[in-house]
């Protein structure tokens, strides 16, 4: 899939967490009918293994409630502190450890047998997939590897 105009790298982040400005484009886009058919069925915490849900847990925010105040408010970093406020409280050392599980999903875990589905089209031949965010990074035209977007984080 080529890259979604308005929708971060999963690697950019807000504050101290990736991601986070990633499921927030994604509320937006989908709000605003920009969000591509495939990206819908993974919005949200329903699923116990998306990205969104996964995101909500760490912070113990429902997904609904997050969903409203994203579509109330422009500012990510306001959303952020909101979800400091009404969740659980993180520590730069938890943020830490929620950035490097993310970037390792599907690295030798439960999501392997998802990943290696995934990355079966000739499309990913050669590319150095290891992590569902490899995945992503490069269905969405972007090179996580030659970009050494882990050294960001």
């Amino acid at each position: 899939m080529p890259q979604v105009p308005g929708l971060r790298s999963v690697y950019s982040k807000v504050g101290r967490l990736i991601y986070f400005g990633r499921m927030l484009d994604k509320i937006r886009l989908h709000a605003s009918g920009k969000l591509p058919h495939d990206y819908v069925p993974l919005l949200g915490d329903e699923q116990f293994y998306t990205l969104d849900g996964r995101c909500c847990r760490f912070l113990g925010i429902r997904y609904a409630d997050f969903r409203k105040k994203a579509l109330q408010i422009n500012a990510d970093e306001e959303i952020l502190e909101w979800a400091h406020e009404n969740g659980i409280p993180r520590t730069d050392e938890e943020c830490h450890v929620w950035n490097r599980f993310i970037l390792k999903l599907g690295w030798r875990d439960e999501r392997s047998e998802v990943l290696a589905e995934r990355i079966s089209d000739p499309i990913f031949k050669g590319k150095q997939i290891e992590t569902i965010v490899d995945h992503i990074e490069y269905d969405e035209g972007r090179d996580p590897v030659a970009e050494r977007a882990w050294e960001d984080v």
